[in-house]
Formats: structure tokens, sequence, C-alpha cells
């Protein structure tokens, strides 16, 4: 690489010196270099310091004409050009050349955002599970254009062939640590999305989710169809059952599209909003909707099963149903459910 390099100061017409860079920057991409090469290479051609950064890692890359990394703090930018990627900006690249301008600094830049463009397409972005949320949103939104979303994708590291799935998640846990728990070995991004996290994986391992994580798994091999249906399998979670795959909801699914003021309306829920203001029953009458059985709900509890079914019997006259005959603990059961997917 280094006998490809020719000193800009030694260049004679301006004509002939152009050719000279394009054709420098030609036998890099025929080389397929990464960026720290691309700028390397640039900066002892250009005899200055030479910067490449792209917007959605954040990712910045310095290097001296020595070919080590340049000391900070930045020097002023002599001259600019954009990386452009499909008709989008997605990064800067730039000289800090001190004093004027060299008359071929233009057509140097010119050719290392076209050669950075490709080194951005070929090796994808740098290898973090944190992502830029502008990207993430713009895979996952039903509102993108295809063109649109799949250029997302591609910056954020996945290749067109994968299917990729989207996990709503809430916790107080960082993202890219839960991320890296439940697809370890394959390509996955996460980032913070309004009131909710948002991962991308080509693979989920619902197994691998970590305590105190509430999360919702999307089905589809879509981002924006998965994404829907994370958020809607992520209303169904609970502390019992903080991981909820979209795929496991069936019909159950059909409750989250039913207006918020008709569930309200609902006598059963309104029952549950009263069991609710006493943590205890609400927590007795959880479990026994979730194993339909007195002896599992006391073993859940740590309670005798006739404190239990003492219990049973008092939130039964309150529901005003019997929560010992099917009918009434599939009332139960659904009134729960709806009532937790109220807002708030």
């Amino acid at each position: 690489m280094e006998a490809l390099a020719v000193r800009l100061s030694g260049l004679d017409p301006h004509v002939e010196g152009a050719i000279r860079v394009v054709a420098f920057y030609d036998t890099l991409m025929r080389r397929r270099v990464d960026l720290p090469a691309l700028a390397r290479a640039s900066a002892g051609l250009a005899e200055c310091v030479t910067g490449v950064l792209l917007h959605g890692t954040g990712q910045t890359i310095r290097i001296s004409p020595q070919g080590t990394a340049a000391p900070a703090p930045r020097a002023p930018e002599s001259s600019a050009a954009p990386i452009t990627l499909d008709e989008e900006e997605i990064g800067t690249v730039w000289l800090e050349r001190p004093g004027p301008p060299s008359p071929l600094d233009d057509v140097l830049l010119d050719r290392l955002a076209i050669a950075a463009a490709a080194a951005v397409e070929r090796y994808g972005p740098a290898r973090t599970t944190m992502a830029d949320p502008a990207l993430v949103e713009l895979a996952i939104s039903s509102d993108s254009e295809e063109a649109a979303r799949a250029r997302a994708l591609r910056l954020l590291g996945f290749a067109a062939d994968l299917p990729v799935r989207a996990v709503a998640v809430r916790s107080q846990l960082p993202l890219d640590r839960i991320g890296a728990l439940i697809c370890p070995s394959r390509p996955v991004k996460a980032a913070p999305l309004a009131d909710v996290g948002v991962i991308l994986a080509t693979t989920v391992d619902q197994t691998a989710f970590p305590a105190g994580v509430r999360a919702g798994v999307g089905a589809a091999a879509s981002p924006e169809r998965s994404w829907h249906e994370a958020r809607t399998a992520l209303r169904f979670a609970t502390p019992g059952r903080p991981v909820v795959p979209y795929a496991g909801l069936g019909a159950l699914a059909l409750l989250a599209q039913i207006p918020q003021d008709a569930v309200r309306d609902n006598a059963d829920v309104a029952a549950i909003a009263t069991v609710a203001a006493d943590a205890d029953d609400l927590e007795t009458l959880d479990a026994y909707c979730s194993t339909g059985s007195l002896r599992r709900s006391a073993d859940l509890l740590h309670l005798h099963h006739s404190s239990v079914a003492r219990r049973l019997e008092q939130l039964g006259k309150t529901l005003n149903m019997d929560l010992t005959e099917p009918t009434g603990l599939l009332r139960a059961r659904l009134a729960l459910t709806a009532w937790r997917l109220l807002d708030g």
C-alpha cells in the first residue's frame, strides 16, 4: 500500500494529480480495505491528519500522516465531505491540514468518501450491540419504505437474507447486556425508543432473559410486523410470566384490540380492579388463574391449601362468580388479563 502513495506535493498538473488520486483509491477498493486502512492510507497521501466519522455508530477514526492515531484535541477541519450510501448521508470524512487546503484535497476527500461508503456496505458497522435509535426506528416502523428499511438493516449489520425478530423490553438492566444474553453468537442490536427498549436479533433464546426483565418477543420474520407483535406481547407480561412470546398468545392477542373504554366498562374487569387494591388478594387470584389448581396455588403462595380456599371463596363473592367452576375460572382469567392490558 505504501508503494501506492503519491505525495500530493510532488504532483505536476492538477489533472494528472487527480487521475493519480483516483487510481490510488481504485486500488484500495479493489483490495477491499476497511475503514482504518482507508484513513491510514489517506493520511499518508494527504500528509495531514485524516478523519472518518460514521453517524450510525458514532465510530470516529483520526489518523496522523505517520499512520498512528492522531492526538487529541481534534484540530479544525480544513475541508470535509459527506459519506453517502443509497442517497443517505451516513458519515463524514475530513482533513485537518494546517494552513490552506491543497488543490487536490477535494478530489481526495471525494474518493475517500466513496471508498468509505463501500467499506461500510461491505463490512457493516462496528460490532457493538447498542445502535443508533434513528436507524432502529426506521427498521421497525410500519411507515418506512422497504428500500429505507433494507438500508437501515444493512447499516445495523444484518444480512439481507436473514430474518430479523424484534423484542420489546422493560428493565433497569442495560439493553446491550440483555441482547448479548438472548442472542450471544449472532447479530443483535439494541436501542431505547420512547418508553420501551428495542432489541433486534436474528435468533432469540427465550430462556436466557435475566431476572427483572419483562419482554415481549415478536414471531414474524420481518422487523416491522415483529415489532408490533412484540409490543402486544409485552402488554401481557406479568411477574409470574415476565417473558411472553407472541406466538404463544393465540386468541388471547385479540384482547389487546378491544377499545380500552369498553374494557373499563365491563363488570368483571371493574370487579378485578376492586380486588387489585389488596396485593394479597391479587396475588392469590393470579396464582389460581395461572395454575387452575387450589393445591398448586398454595405451593406458589407458600400457604396451606385451606387458607387459599378461604381467600378464593371471599374473592368469588367479591367478583360475583364461582371460581371453582370452569366458567367462573375462565371469566376470572379473561377479566384479569384484560385489566392488566389497561394503560397504567
